[in-house]
């Protein structure tokens, strides 16, 4: 089946008086809004690799043109829109005024006719009328013949784009929680209304009885189920790690070929529950077959599943990984303990970048004399002034391995479609898969075990909800970095060997939440965090004022910070304006 992406749609605004002035600016309009049609075709991707689509409407000089662009919009699934002008147009009249469509207005900058008028003009009304929009203005004066986007004018449309592209996948989806809530953790308490309201998405929900039902009736696919352990026995229990458990919890090998089994099937039915499977209906299980049309999910594991089944590790790391027994795919956002909060984190990460998200807890800051006295050794490089150590037994997806590499050389997360086979082995054959600690997870299980290899940039990311305030978010870019081997030795003795670690060092600016690393972690709100390749704050920043959800935290520059041009009305303070314009306009689907 053919799936239909929502599409970013283009607005070609002109001058409407005839008898001359539209007629000599047609060409330049509407090759304008083809140069951002194809600006983004060429670099923006769903997160299933297809390029994005976008639909460009006829030249708007009035109100029924610009109703026409609506009506144009509506017919082709458009649920963003970009406005380009290089000259004066009748501001209010040719404005989109769909209060659910994200907007932007490129107005472009030359003396010979006033676009940048138009741009002041038409943002000005938006305002009046309470729809926000983005105004894109270029730094330096273009000549009208010009057919080149200004660098900064690129990074802005293509800013504004990806956090578009991350909202409408979004837009009438679903989030899966399989279980409940899990040992007391807020974040694992589904907000329906957070969904609804700020995400356009549905909570959706099915007991993990209906886990041990599926295995038991065998509502699984047969044939990939042999596939998949054909799969495992190649590439995950060669790398068996040693058993860490004591002697009188340690399963015989039968049963943790057992476990093995299950495990897998685990996997099979967390991805058959979140996207269907037209397999399920030729066994005869129609209603099985649906799915819950989920983007994202999560797994409550402990306490009451894992207290007499096998944890969710080893499934959580698989559906987070670009790859399985069907070879390289898209990741699957897919929340340990099903933190909601941190699952919608990983999800926001994975639709800006396209990239396979790390979920991890924020476990421990290590500060430089922290570490002399336990190790006898010194940090140094970017760790010199101490580092967070990420880590978690489920969700950590085999792509935060760092085994894949650029064209330099460096440890690098790529999205799914750039990785080869090869790179996929490479990322399996540095994993360790260690027996589950059964004084945790008295039913056992396998947790995945590396060491992340730096140096990679990398953004720390976290969605909040808090009383009274509403959701908010933190975002800290930083760097994976490498350590001395004898370190991580030492104190991976003292946590838990059975799982992998991340060192992470932030970027600290000296003051605030990021005067230095203690700070950060000493911040941040909550007990996970999401972690992306790359830094890419700047777009979670504009994704965020979309969503119409603050900032709380972030360690970004001013000048990287791109939202709607009513947010300089709410004050000179950047992150002040921020909160009080999203307790105004409030959740864009509220």
């Amino acid at each position: 089946m053919k799936i239909s992406h929502p599409k970013i749609g283009i607005r070609p605004v002109i001058d409407g008086r005839r008898g001359g002035i539209r007629e000599s600016l047609e060409e330049m309009t509407r090759d304008l809004a083809e140069r951002v049609a194809r600006l983004y075709r060429e670099n923006l991707h769903y997160a299933d690799g297809t390029p994005v689509e976008c639909v460009v409407a006829d030249t708007i000089g009035g109100v029924a043109e610009a109703a026409a662009a609506a009506a144009k919009f509506r017919d082709n699934r458009v649920g963003a829109v970009v406005s380009v002008t290089p000259c004066w147009c009748y501001g209010a009249e040719t404005i989109d005024m769909d209060p659910l469509m994200p907007k932007a207005i490129w107005g472009f900058n030359g003396t010979e006719r006033p676009g940048a008028v138009y741009l002041a003009s038409a943002l000005a009304g938006h305002n009046q009328k309470g729809l926000p929009a983005f105004g894109i203005y270029g730094r330096d004066v273009q000549d009208l013949s010009d057919r080149t986007i200004p660098a900064d004018v690129s990074e802005k449309l293509l800013r504004f784009g990806r956090a578009a592209v991350a909202l409408m996948q979004m837009r009438g989806r679903s989030y899966l929680s399989i279980g409940s809530v899990s040992m007391g953790i807020a974040g694992s308490m589904p907000d329906p209304a957070f969904f609804q309201e700020y995400l356009g998405m549905r909570s959706e929900a099915v007991d993990c009885s209906e886990i041990e039902r599926r295995i038991e009736l065998g509502i699984y696919d047969k044939e990939e189920f042999r596939r998949a352990m054909a799969w495992v026995e190649k590439h995950c229990k060669p790398r068996e790690g040693r058993d860490w458990n004591p002697e009188h919890l340690v399963y015989p090998r039968k049963q943790k070929d057992a476990v093995w089994e299950y495990v897998v099937k685990m996997t099979l039915i967390f991805r058959d529950l979140m996207h269907g499977n037209e397999q399920l209906a030729r066994m005869g299980f129609e209603e099985e077959a649906l799915g819950h049309d989920a983007l994202a999910g999560g797994f409550q594991g402990q306490r009451q599943w894992t207290d007499f089944r096998p944890d969710g590790d080893f499934s959580e790391a698989i559906l987070n990984s670009s790859f399985d027994w069907n070879g390289v795919r898209e990741p699957i956002p897919f929340a340990t303990e099903n933190d909601t909060l941190n699952g919608v984190s990983m999800l926001w990460m994975h639709l800006l970048t396209n990239r396979a998200q790390l979920f991890a807890d924020v476990r421990t800051y290590w500060s430089p004399e922290a570490v002399a006295r336990v190790t006898g050794r010194r940090l140094s490089g970017r760790a010199a002034g101490g580092m967070i150590h990420l880590i978690n037994s489920g969700s950590c997806t085999l792509d935060a391995t760092g085994a894949m590499r650029d064209a330099a050389g460096n440890p690098v997360m790529k999205p799914h479609w750039e990785i080869s086979q090869q790179e996929a082995e490479a990322c399996l054959e540095a994993t360790t898969w260690f027996p589950a600690s059964r004084e945790y997870m008295r039913g056992g299980g396998f947790s995945s075990q590396f060491l992340t290899r730096g140096e990679m940039p990398v953004t720390m990311f976290r969605l909040n909800l808090v009383k009274g305030l509403g959701p908010v978010v933190q975002i800290a870019e930083g760097w994976a970095v490498n350590v001395d081997p004898e370190i991580f030795d030492i104190i991976n003795k003292r946590t838990d060997r059975t799982w992998p670690t991340t060192w992470f060092v932030p970027r600290t600016t000296g003051q605030g939440a990021f005067a230095d690393v203690y700070e950060v972690m000493n911040r941040w709100g909550a007990n996970h965090a999401a972690i992306s390749y790359g830094h890419v704050g700047a777009d979670l920043v504009t994704l965020a004022s979309m969503l119409r959800i603050p900032v709380a935290m972030h360690n970004l520059s001013r000048e990287t910070l791109f939202r709607p041009s009513a947010w300089s009305a709410f004050g000179t303070d950047p992150e002040n304006s921020d909160f009080r314009a999203c307790r105004l306009y409030g959740p864009i689907y509220g």
